[in-house]
């Protein structure tokens, strides 16, 4: 898959934008599975480079847009009046009328942030302190986000990461087997029979309520933390349009299933996927370090590890049926790439379960803190 070009009717989104300078150029940036991201590069009165972040906003995936970015301002102002006017968070460039986003003429939907320079993102965590930061960063926009003034934000993606709606979500597609896929994947099926009831897990402690529901990130892997380019410190976490209520349990599982795991979410030989437990030892420790770690009750932590399970076996049943219904979701690059990602995440499920015993330990005295 080629990188996204640039649409020719770029400059007409630009006139939208309440932008500074005089443009330069863009270019497709980042390796985002949904939206069409372009670095755009313009330049001052005194030729001195500025940059912004364009973003085509799949209206495919996220249907209603305008709620979507509704959340996206409120959490986005909040953070900033929270960090000060020195901070590097994610800032929304206003269009021309001040709204937050915009519509252009072939139906397309945008978005531009600021840049934020000397920073980067890293796609894979190589060691434990780039783990250890991003558990830190996700852990403290929970905390920083826990009195957002406005009610409850909108779930731009129902059931975002509702397993059971998952699940059924997936029977579905098995049962309709829309481009006949399904006879040749039995056994990646049978897997994901196999664990159906992990999926009501964490749901029925939530309506017994023993966890409790937050703002919450939704997609915490490593390349949504912003790390300064000198001190490798987290200074901003990006890519905001799954930040909705969910449990705190979703973030800490899904970092658990990207940053802790031992090879790439699409490599075609699943034996390379297991969990790494020094890895997972320290995202516990950041994330309990953080804001949110004083307000984690003793269920959510001893449920920490099942979190990362959870994810994993839900990304698994995601990948499966979007597969099974002639990948219609998330890009890819070849034919089975949907069922290459599938097959690593129940390889990590098999690795997550068969290391309980080590997770147990890791957890136990940090239940009760």
């Amino acid at each position: 898959m080629s990188d996204t070009p640039v649409p020719s009717h770029f400059s007409e989104v630009l006139d939208l934008f309440d932008l500074t300078g005089r443009f330069v150029s863009a270019a497709h940036y980042g390796s985002g599975h949904i939206n069409d991201t372009f670095a755009v590069n313009f330049a001052d009165d005194q030729g001195q480079p500025k940059r912004y972040i364009a973003q085509r906003i799949n209206h495919r995936i996220f249907k209603n847009v305008p709620a979507l970015m509704e959340n996206v301002q409120r959490v986005t102002a909040h953070l900033a009046q929270k960090s000060g006017p020195n901070s590097r968070q994610l800032t929304l460039i206003p269009t021309c009328t001040g709204e937050s986003h915009a519509r252009d003429q072939h139906d397309g939907w945008w978005r531009f942030y600021n840049f934020i320079e000397k920073a980067h993102t890293v796609d894979r965590v190589t060691n434990e302190e780039q783990a250890r930061e991003a558990a830190k960063a996700f852990g403290d926009f929970q905390a920083e986000l826990a009195d957002l003034p406005g009610g409850r934000l909108q779930e731009t993606i129902p059931n975002f990461h509702h397993t059971r709606s998952r699940f059924e979500n997936f029977r579905r597609a098995v049962k309709e087997d829309k481009v006949g896929r399904a006879g040749a994947v039995q056994a990646d099926i049978d897997f994901a029979y196999s664990r159906e009831a992990d999926a009501d897990v964490l749901l029925n402690l939530l309506a017994q309520g023993e966890v409790s529901e937050r703002v919450t990130h939704n997609d915490t892997k490593i390349n949504n933390v912003m790390l300064d380019d000198i001190t490798h410190r987290a200074i901003a976490v990006i890519d905001l349009d799954t930040v909705m209520p969910g449990l705190p349990l979703y973030d800490f599982g899904e970092m658990m299933r990207t940053s802790a795991s031992s090879t790439l979410e699409d490599d075609p030989n699943a034996d390379n996927m297991h969990l790494k437990l020094p890895l997972f030892r320290v995202l516990v420790e950041g994330y309990l370090s953080s804001g949110v770690g004083a307000v984690l009750n003793a269920t959510e932590r001893a449920h920490l590890g099942f979190a990362g399970k959870l994810m994993t076996y839900e990304n698994g049943l995601r990948f499966l049926t979007d597969y099974l219904q002639g990948d219609t979701y998330y890009k890819i690059q070849h034919p089975k790439h949907n069922l290459d990602r599938c097959r690593t995440q129940f390889a990590l499920v098999r690795s997550i379960e068969a290391s309980t015993p080590e997770i147990d330990r890791i957890l136990a005295p940090l239940v009760s803190l």
